[in-house]
């Protein structure tokens, strides 16, 4: 059969954690480069579908195409070294330092933010017929979520603040556990209908991605977003940034380490420790 045991797949979470941490950085920024173009690439397309269909739930449904792409490319986005690498630390693989976990997120982040940036130029050239007209409908609304997702956080103040990192802890959640699920098969279409599924619900429920927001807000700079570059970081990257780090280790990297691989004492069946049954119930 295909499908993977929990603890079998949570020692492969492992062992893909310590190859992300000895990677060569020549090897590691190639492949964070090529994760960001094409989930940037993906992004677009949906975004695309959705203007031209009038139904967000089209390109929801087709996004996850990008991220299916890139994982079978073996390709690494930000989001996922950020719950894999801390688990071979956890496990006391030798070599694993915290300055080598850190290391690996800084060069998958500049990685993935040199592709998404790539795509975002090219789209801004070809909606713009480069740069001689105005932005077309798809453009335009690559401007309009570049404001509405920076500016309109800004709004709300601290609240605002709150509702981003959070958006931002359940889309790693979501995310990284489509990266897990692609380790519960041995088959290519087991992989993707596994991954299809947490990626969809994260994008429609529109959570904030760093990776995807690194295409979004930079192509909308370009596009005439009405927000700065100083907006796009301090009421969206960043906070996103942390939020993929809690949600993704949090829910997904501690969670399976804890349950699968140093799991609990198992209990004496013979015993009745946690209660007792009364010999009688009273009337």
């Amino acid at each position: 059969m295909s499908y993977v045991n929990p603890p079998d797949f949570v020692a492969k979470m492992i062992d893909a954690g310590e190859a992300k941490v000895f990677m060569s950085t020549r090897d590691t920024v190639i492949r964070a480069y090529m994760a960001g173009a094409i989930l940037a690439l993906a992004a677009a397309f949906a975004v695309t579908v959705t203007v031209q269909t009038g139904n967000a739930l089209v390109g929801a449904l087709l996004f996850p195409v990008g991220f299916c792409m890139l994982y079978l490319l073996g390709f690494d986005l930000l989001t996922g070294v950020f719950t894999l690498a801390p688990l071979a630390l956890l496990d006391r693989r030798p070599g694993v330092r915290v300055r080598s976990i850190l290391r690996n997120w800084g060069l998958v982040f500049v990685g993935n933010f040199a592709g998404a940036l790539t795509v975002a130029l090219m789209m801004a050239v070809i909606v713009t017929f480069g740069f001689s007209v105005d932005p077309n409908e798809i453009g335009q609304r690559l401007g309009e979520i570049g404001t509405d997702r920076t500016v309109g956080y800004a709004d709300h103040g601290a609240a605002g603040m709150l509702t981003l990192f959070i958006r931002g802890v359940l889309c790693n959640w979501m995310v990284s556990t489509g990266v897990v699920a692609a380790m519960m098969s041995t088959s290519v279409s087991g992989k993707v209908i596994a991954m299809w599924m947490p990626i969809l619900v994260f994008f429609y429920m529109g959570f904030e991605h760093s990776v995807v927001n690194m295409f979004l807000f930079p192509s909308g700079l370009m596009l005439g977003g009405d927000f700065s570059v100083a907006d796009y970081f301090i009421w969206n990257e960043i906070p996103t940034v942390v939020g993929n780090l809690v949600g993704g280790l949090t829910f997904v990297g501690l969670t399976l380490y804890a349950t699968h691989a140093r799991t609990g004492a198992t209990r004496n069946p013979g015993t009745l420790d946690d209660f007792t049954v009364p010999d009688k119930v009273n009337a």
